[in-house]
């Protein structure tokens, strides 16, 4: 089976990861702050915290938003549920704005109909690494001051505009999560806007401490103003964080690519439809999703091919956690009816990419009625 995702993990990891092991320190150290600084480089922002995974930092997000119960957050139910738990693990409301059913982000019109005296916040999802119309979701927000957080597990290394995803709104959390384009095995991070939303995160991140305070004894702590979390990332994590990052780049011009050859080969079939992204913005293509006519059919095809083809996220609306939030959501119902996701990934070999593209116009064929056009023709003249 071709993956959907693959870990990449190079070897060049294990001897700095062997010292950071053998060192004596593997909590939050020095390798916390080298990363850190990485990726205030990589971002553009010098207002980066390491975390322990992506929900931490949504939830570290919303605290720092100040949200709490009888408040409302505008969200996405197009996304993994790590979106949206963290709002009610905050006691809050959430309230559903649909998407854009051509690019499954969320719709900034939508939003601003949905805003009330009770809004606290706005989460977005870049879905699949694409970005968010994120000076449209502004307009609507920025007057009322209500804080924009970016659900960027999708897109490390995507931008908006000339932005860079991390750099732009009141928060950005991304995810380094095994799959993802960088992993530290598991570990996130926030990116803040401003510098008093950072200082507070770096205490909460660790139970309120102010941990570069200077003191006699290291195991007593100043005062504490206010409660915390343990949501700080560690040395070995980090470690491999640095490492990675190293190889970004190439991981994202390899996704990149693949999706530009998808593109070429589908922008003219009937029965799989591209998505619509608009040539101003980059994507990470963390995901590539197409829009397939009879698309749980599809993914039997591609499965039986020896293709993983997958949803990747149910939409959040549907489970019971989430039933005093539900509502009328008609682009959510048109995307979700046909999203689908292929494999991407830098994993895939020029045979792979062609094997793919051929099936995939295949089955456009085949769900069409037109059975007499098979794949060996279509393979034959890619080839």
């Amino acid at each position: 089976m071709i993956p959907l995702f693959k870990v990449f993990m190079p070897e060049s990891v294990i001897g700095p990861l062997k010292e950071t092991l053998l060192s004596g320190y593997i909590g939050e150290g020095p390798k916390v702050k080298e990363f850190e600084q990485k990726l205030e480089q990589w971002m553009s922002n010098d207002k980066i915290l390491a975390l322990n995974c992506g929900t931490s930092a949504i939830q570290l997000a919303l605290r720092l938003a100040n949200v709490g119960p009888g408040d409302e957050v505008i969200s996405t139910p197009m996304t993994c549920t790590a979106t949206n738990m963290p709002v009610l693990a905050a006691g809050a409301r959430l309230v559903w704005a649909d998407i854009d059913p051509w690019t499954g982000n969320i719709d900034p019109e939508d939003i601003r109909k949905k805003i009330t005296s009770k809004t606290k916040a706005v989460i977005c999802v870049h879905w699949g690494g694409y970005p968010c119309e994120l000076l449209e979701i502004a307009l609507g927000t920025v007057q009322k001051r209500i804080p924009v957080i970016e659900d960027a597990a999708h897109a490390f290394g995507s931008k908006y505009r000339d932005n860079k995803i991390g750099s732009v709104s009141d928060f950005t959390c991304f995810s380094f999560q095994a799959i993802k384009g960088v992993t530290t095995v598991d570990g996130g991070a926030l990116s803040c806007k401003f510098r008093a939303d950072y200082d507070r995160g770096k205490l909460l991140r660790w139970y309120g401490i102010d941990r570069s305070a200077k003191q006699k004894d290291l195991r007593c702590e100043r005062n504490i103003r206010e409660y915390g979390y343990k949501f700080h990332m560690n040395d070995v994590c980090a470690t491999i964080g640095i490492e990675q990052l190293k190889y970004t780049d190439i991981i994202l011009d390899a996704h990149r690519n693949n999706a530009k050859a998808y593109d070429a080969a589908f922008k003219d079939l009937e029965n799989v439809k591209l998505l619509k992204y608009d040539p101003r913005n980059l994507s990470s293509y963390w995901l590539y999703t197409l829009r397939v006519r009879e698309r749980d059919v599809f993914i039997d095809f591609m499965a039986d091919a020896g293709i993983m083809a997958s949803k990747v996220h149910a939409r959040n609306d549907l489970h019971s956690c989430f039933e005093d939030s539900r509502c009328e959501l008609p682009g959510v119902d048109e995307f979700y009816s046909e999203q689908v996701s292929i494999p991407v990934g830098w994993w895939l070999y020029q045979p792979e990419l062609i094997y793919i593209i051929s099936k995939v116009q295949e089955y456009d064929v085949y769900i069409g009625g037109n059975k007499s056009r098979c794949s060996g023709q279509l393979a034959g003249q890619l080839s």
